[in-house]
């Protein structure tokens, strides 16, 4: 009896201690997607180092379905002392706008903590697509009206939503085929059923490679380095066109609160650290420099863009 006393004073300690500091002493990332995702990747490269800073045991708790609702609101109905966070993709501001009836507020419920990564997409079509640039692949398109199709993951997902973005500024008509996932998608884009696509640079790169795929252009603002000769589609004149993939950590809203602040000055170092850039580089994908503020910032304006994309664009999706 008294060594299970002693084993319950030993773990109020460390909470006590936890708590002191801001953060509790075993942290836990919910990825709201399965594992073996970039997601999910890039939350474990996160938390190995993210304990370091903060002297605590983090683990990654994958927790799929719903397009990322169902982990997101588990966390949105945790406690938020920071020892309970969310690792989540562009899919988490999208969200908001695709369906009636979320269990959360996007807005309220949680507190943004960091813009972890960015990964440009890239507009990638069949070898066999007589079309080499943008202006060519445009005005084949307004040759035939709705003969053109674009694979997706799915619908209202990211990749679908940036073809969206590009019927509207092109002013095309281009038919959606979404697939249930990026591997049937990409199997008939390389297989020639779907002539184009939108989607990250680190699953299309190898075919490209390969001359399986021809990249048109990247859907970041700047080039990049991966493919330094390949122009955006601001550059190809798509004046402002930027559907960037991205990945955010968030805990459950706890604004001034301690845990706050001290995760925002782990995530700083995490992030600036060359251990991360490494691993991240290997992925493809960019180190984030948003933070508290103005990562939330950031955030509400993904939000309002992507509302406006999803509304003009007329996408529905079965609830």
């Amino acid at each position: 009896m008294l060594g299970f006393a002693r084993i319950i004073s030993t773990i109020l300690l460390l909470a006590v201690a936890g708590a002191a500091h801001g953060v509790g002493n075993v942290v836990r990332i919910v990825v709201p997607f399965p594992a073996g995702g970039t997601t999910d990747i890039l939350a474990r490269h996160i938390g190995n180092a993210l304990g370091a800073k903060l002297g605590a045991s983090v683990f990654v708790d994958n927790r799929p379905g719903v397009s990322g609702t169902l982990g997101s609101e588990f966390v949105a109905r945790s406690a938020p002392d920071g020892t309970t966070l969310l690792l989540t993709a562009t899919h988490h501001v999208i969200n908001l706008s695709l369906y009636k009836n979320l269990p959360y507020d996007t807005e309220k419920d949680f507190s943004p903590v960091a813009l972890v990564a960015t990964v440009p997409n890239a507009l990638v079509v069949h070898p066999g697509l007589q079309a080499k640039t943008v202006a060519e692949l445009i005005a084949l398109a307004k040759k035939e009206p709705g003969k053109l199709s674009f694979a997706s993951t799915g619908i209202g997902g990211a990749n679908h939503l940036a073809g969206e973005l590009f019927k509207l500024m092109a002013g095309v008509d281009i038919v959606h085929i979404p697939y249930k996932g990026a591997a049937p998608a990409m199997t008939d884009l390389l297989g020639g059923h779907v002539p184009m696509m939108f989607d990250s640079l680190p699953t299309v790169l190898p075919a490209a490679t390969e001359g399986r795929l021809r990249v048109l252009a990247v859907t970041s603002l700047t080039r990049s380095p991966s493919l330094p000769n390949v122009p955006t589609l601001d550059e190809s004149g798509l004046k402002g066109f930027e559907a960037t993939a991205w990945f955010g950590l968030y805990m459950p809203a706890a604004e001034g609160s301690p845990a706050l602040a001290r995760l925002e000055v782990a995530m700083k170092e995490v992030l600036a650290s060359d251990d991360i850039r490494t691993k991240f580089e290997a992925q493809g994908v960019e180190p984030g420099q948003l933070f508290g503020v103005k990562f939330k910032e950031f955030v509400s304006a993904e939000i309002a863009k992507w509302r406006s994309v999803v509304q003009r664009a007329d996408v529905k999706i079965e609830e």
